[in-house]
């Protein structure tokens, strides 16, 4: 009876060991199942976090690039703009300048005469030892050479003819005569004289020419 209780006591403890050995592995096995589990989960979220800051950094790369090109889109309306003020601004400024050498012109044509008088009348004042009549003729005379004056610092200038070849550009011949003496087509005598304004015509001088 001994025996048989011994051997009992044996398999059950026998027994019972290996089932805390079988809950002992499967307590081993739950919680290496879980910490793959945890793993892969980790993992997963590792490379979704990646791949949103990925995205992320890539719509930042976007962006910054529309943003420089659109910088450089307004540039160079800026450059075309500012191109076309300086062309309209010196247009402008070309017509106006042109303008006012028409009006100018135009005005300075109408003082001519009035110098062509002045000649005469200085070239006509007779030689006299009176005083009244030389006063007069220096007189003339001064308000003739101020007259130049003014008309030359404004651009006008007397065209040099006399001796001069002739040129239809400068001059208009209205006598012809043989001399001998000058050559062909040489102005020989200026019957009107000529001036120009800032190197342009403003009255073409009358002029003989030697044939």
């Amino acid at each position: 009876m001994a025996k048989d209780k011994h051997r009992h006591e044996r398999e059950r403890q026998e027994r019972q060991s290996a089932e805390e050995r079988a809950a002992m592995g499967a307590a081993a096995a739950a919680a290496e199942l879980e910490a793959e589990e945890k793993a892969k989960e980790t993992a997963k979220e590792t490379a979704e976090t990646a791949s949103a800051d990925s995205g992320a950094e890539t719509a930042e790369d976007r962006q910054s690039s529309a943003a420089q090109a659109e910088i450089e889109a307004l540039n160079d309306r800026l450059k075309r703009t500012l191109a076309e003020f300086e062309n309209f601004r010196k247009r402008s400024e070309r017509e106006k300048a042109q303008m006012f050498d028409l009006g100018a012109k135009s005005v300075l044509e109408k003082f001519l005469p009035v110098i062509d008088n002045f000649e005469r009348s200085v070239a006509q004042v007779p030689e006299s030892e009176d005083s009244g009549i030389k006063a007069y003729a220096e007189g003339m005379d001064m308000i003739y050479r101020q007259l130049l004056k003014n008309l030359k610092e404004a651009g006008v200038e007397a065209i040099d003819a006399k001796g001069k070849p002739f040129d239809p550009a400068y001059h208009n011949a209205v006598m012809h005569e043989d001399n001998e003496a000058l050559g062909e087509n040489v102005v020989s005598e200026e019957l009107q004289k000529g001036y120009l304004y800032k190197d342009s015509v403003l009255r073409h001088s009358m002029v003989k020419v030697a044939n």
